[in-house]
């Protein structure tokens, strides 16, 4: 199960929000085995693509050298769909390549007729991927 708190939840949605029509993406870091996401990184697609997201080099290296200076790791790897809905697929299936991060997918695109937007989680482990749980809380 994920447990969020509603400030990062809204933080998510509201990065998903602001990129749309591209697809948003980011991190959500948060102390080394703890399991508890804190630090909120929104960061650029740098395929600025509706379809397809990608992290740029770069950036990415900068984010995991200060995730590693303060002792954090990623614990919420997150991005947006924007025309289908929050489930991973197969491009997002094969990038996934932090066996203990919660993939978190927000669709921005009104897909199952429940409203905007989904917000879901999954564990992605060797190309399985299992849905659970989010719990939204005020803090921890």
């Amino acid at each position: 199960m994920l447990t969020i708190t509603q400030a990062l939840y809204d933080q998510i949605v509201a990065h998903a929000r602001e990129d749309h029509p591209d697809e948003a993406c980011g991190v959500v870091a948060g102390p080394v085995d703890a399991g508890r996401p804190e630090r909120f990184i929104p960061m650029l697609n740098a395929a600025r693509s509706p379809t397809f997201y990608e992290f740029d080099s770069q950036d990415l290296l900068k984010l995991y050298r200060e995730m590693d200076d303060r002792d954090e790791e990623p614990v919420i790897i997150y991005h947006s769909h924007t025309a289908t809905e929050a489930y991973p697929s197969r491009t997002d299936i094969g990038y996934a390549n932090e066996p203990g991060a919660h993939y978190v997918l927000v669709s921005t695109a009104d897909t199952d007729g429940l409203g905007e937007f989904q917000f879901r989680s999954f564990r992605i482990l060797d190309g399985e991927v299992t849905e659970e749980e989010v719990k939204v809380v005020q803090a921890y």
